[in-house]
């Protein structure tokens, strides 16, 4: 059923109302009713068709604020969320449920006991968003939140005002307001928000913002999750399908008008591969825009004047040469897909990350040099992308750390609504998506439970101690090392009982050797003859 409610204007949340505002949500949690599983299936439930019924109201809003076609808007973002809140809904039982503990987490001597890990909401969290993807990144932290039983308040981002207003304006007509609420604004209220204690935030957006994010959050120690970017690589080598590289790390630079922090920033290739792979790339570009990029339906545009800027001056800033693309047009924020190629790393198109779709590509003589380049240029990278042979892209995946990588395609690792996905390093902390949301906003409790009537087993602990019951306890409790001083495996009394099980036959006579073989190896091994 769609639905006609009326989408008002942006407006900014009054500043003094904010701490209410985050006071309520963090009431309504101490009532416990959000512990309830029933109460969070029906806040899902009411989250997924809230994101259907105003289907009409998000696209024509991602298409105001970023241009976004109605195919990408409802691929992903759309189906995205009502993909996740069914995700959730038909594994919430399972996630929730306690962990039973046993062996081997649980030793046998404390078998005794009742183990378990027991699954509670963290609280009331703050959820920031960023404008990329404004709805699936602000609604699918939400849906962990929710999923674990916490309240939540919701920062969209002001760059996207037409979005921020469709979501406050569903989530208020269809969840729980006392649970859930949304504030808009920009800077003032943001940081009024963060003058306020919260049980875990959660940011999406730029490495600068989380910094400061996680500075004030760090005075109250509040726990983050940070979802930031980073300037991604690609890699090429003579082993790669060329063709398919361009047409892939193209399509990689388009989704969203390249405002993805997945996407690559620079592309390190063979330098005899270069004019090669630049001839493949502008045939990928003419069969994804035959009319050329701004005549096509399908390409978004920059969000807003100083993102175009900021990556006009990129353009204008390179020494490099533009190799397909180059055109813009500010009347419209449009930016063509652009790739140039460099000959430095201190290039601007090389340090600095675009977020819009314009890459650089960078020749390298070696695979050993382009691992050695990308490290310099950033360490921790959000993704990375290798195409070349097995080996080649396991060394890359080996000698570079990311948050996700992606072997012979663009970002794909992060395409997928229940793989979880986070960064790492500079490019952010935490992750999220399928269980991992729910992960994210809940508290893993281990409990043990002691019957009363094992009290003379754990007798021991008790004063006046006696070492001699300490002593007797820990040698059937405490494992003998198979290793020696140096770190080298020595083959001790399970290698030598294998040995002589093998020896003597079947017989009664091959038996009666076999055991006194081992209860010799016993003997040695108790006296240091066999571990030496």
């Amino acid at each position: 059923m769609a639905t006609n409610g009326k989408i008002a204007d942006f407006e900014h949340t009054a500043l003094d109302a904010i701490p209410g505002i985050a006071s309520t949500a963090r009431g309504t949690f101490r009532t416990h009713k959000t512990k309830n599983l029933e109460w969070r299936k029906a806040q899902l439930r009411k989250l997924y068709w809230a994101v259907e019924d105003y289907t009409p109201q998000l696209v024509a809003a991602l298409k105001d604020d970023l241009g976004k076609s109605d195919f990408e808007a409802t691929l992903t973002e759309i189906d995205w969320m009502k993909k996740d809140c069914m995700f959730m809904l038909d594994h919430l039982d399972k996630f929730a449920k306690d962990d039973k503990l046993g062996a081997p987490a649980v030793p046998l001597t404390y078998s005794f006991m009742s183990w378990r890990v027991r699954k509670e909401p963290l609280g009331t969290v703050l959820i920031i968003g960023p404008y990329n993807f404004p709805i699936q990144l602000l609604l699918a932290p939400l849906v962990g939140a929710i999923a674990a039983g916490c309240t939540a308040v919701l920062k969209p981002s002001e760059l996207t005002p037409k979005c921020a207003m469709v979501m406050k304006t569903f989530l208020a007509e269809r969840l729980d307001n006392s649970a859930f609420a949304v504030v808009n604004g920009a800077i003032p209220e943001t940081n009024a928000l963060m003058n306020e204690k919260w049980d875990k935030i959660f940011f999406t957006g730029s490495a600068p913002v989380g910094t400061i994010i996680a500075k004030k959050a760090a005075e109250t120690l509040t726990p983050v999750v940070l979802e930031l970017g980073g300037k991604n690589p690609a890699f090429i080598t003579k082993n790669a399908n060329l063709a398919l590289a361009a047409k892939r790390l193209l399509w990689g630079k388009t989704v969203n008008a390249g405002q993805v922090c997945l996407s690559q920033n620079y592309i390190l290739i063979h330098k005899d591969l270069v004019d090669t792979f630049i001839t493949h790339l502008n045939a990928a570009y003419k069969e994804m825009f035959p009319k050329g990029a701004q005549a096509s339906p399908d390409l978004g545009r920059i969000v807003n004047k100083r993102h175009f800027l900021r990556l006009k001056k990129m353009l204008d800033d390179t020494q490099g040469k533009i190799v397909m693309g180059g055109s813009l047009d500010e009347t419209e924020n449009f930016i063509e897909p652009t790739a140039v190629l460099v000959n430095s790393v201190n290039d601007s198109m090389m340090q600095e990350e675009s977020f819009g779709p314009i890459f650089c590509i960078y020749p390298v003589n070696t695979l050993d040099e382009a691992v050695s380049t990308a490290n310099l240029v950033h360490r921790t990278p959000l993704s990375l992308f290798s195409f070349g042979s097995k080996a080649e892209n396991e060394k890359v995946l080996n000698e570079m750390t990311s948050g996700g990588a992606t072997l012979n395609d663009a970002f794909f690792h992060a395409s997928v609504n229940t793989i979880p996905f986070g960064g790492v390093g500079d490019s952010g902390w935490g992750a999220y998506r399928g269980k991992a949301s729910f992960d994210a906003f809940t508290h893993f409790r281990t409990v043990s439970e002691t019957p009363s009537w094992s009290e003379k087993l754990i007798a021991v602990r008790y004063m006046p101690f006696d070492y001699k019951k300490l002593k007797l306890l820990t040698r059937f409790t405490n494992k003998k090392p198979n290793f020696d001083r140096n770190g080298k495996v020595v083959k001790g009394l399970g290698y030598w009982t294998g040995v002589v099980c093998g020896l003597g036959g079947k017989s009664a006579k091959g038996a009666l050797m076999r055991w006194a073989i081992v209860l010799l190896a016993h003997y040695l091994y108790t006296h240091g003859g066999l571990r030496n």
